[in-house]
């Protein structure tokens, strides 16, 4: 990865990377990364990262960043290489390739889902739907099928998705800003 970086900003501007669009979260991703590395690449925004994969076999892009089924059957064939996962730490699913935070200390960028309930639901209910919900996440077999779709299931008390919440929607309002995202 290292090398990669270094390649990247050897070439300032003349490198290309697809996403599914702009303000999409791959388009989001990368410029997460531009702006951690100081790197300068152009971003050509594509509908949908499947034309964005295309372009990168054929070399039309440099780069991508897909979640990880998409891509996985690519990789396989030999058709794309994988340079890293955009997850803190390595994931289950592919675990012989990197992190970026690896080279790119405190780079992460992850899909995430939760569950939400209006707003004046009483506590007592909330806890116990944490609860039940973190239990079926632990089961084998649910685990067994998130990782397959490329998700690692995961749990935290509703305080902790607050938190995480607010952190996530200040690095996305910041990645927006700095790459001058605008809807299509």
């Amino acid at each position: 990865m290292s090398k990669l970086k270094s390649f990247f900003k050897s070439k300032p501007g003349a490198l290309r990377y697809g996403s599914g669009g702009s303000g999409s979260p791959p388009h989001l991703s990368a410029e997460i990364f531009k702006s951690m590395t100081g790197t300068d690449m152009l971003h050509v925004p594509y509908k949908g990262i499947t034309p964005a994969m295309i372009d990168a076999v054929a070399g039309q892009v440099q780069m991508l960043i897909s979640v990880i089924p998409a891509v996985l059957p690519t990789i396989k064939s030999g058709r794309l290489r994988a340079l890293g996962v955009t997850s803190a730490k390595r994931t289950a699913l592919v675990p012989d390739i990197p992190t970026i935070a690896e080279t790119v200390p405190g780079y992460e960028f992850i899909g995430w889902y939760s569950l939400f309930a209006p707003a004046k639901t009483p506590a007592g209910i909330i806890n116990k739907l944490n609860a039940e919900i973190g239990k079926s996440l632990s089961t084998p077999e649910f685990r067994e099928r998130f990782i397959a779709l490329g998700a690692e299931p995961s749990t935290s008390t509703p305080q902790e998705l607050a938190a995480y919440l607010r952190v996530q929607t200040e690095k996305m309002r910041k990645a927006v800003k700095d790459s001058g995202a605008r809807p299509d």
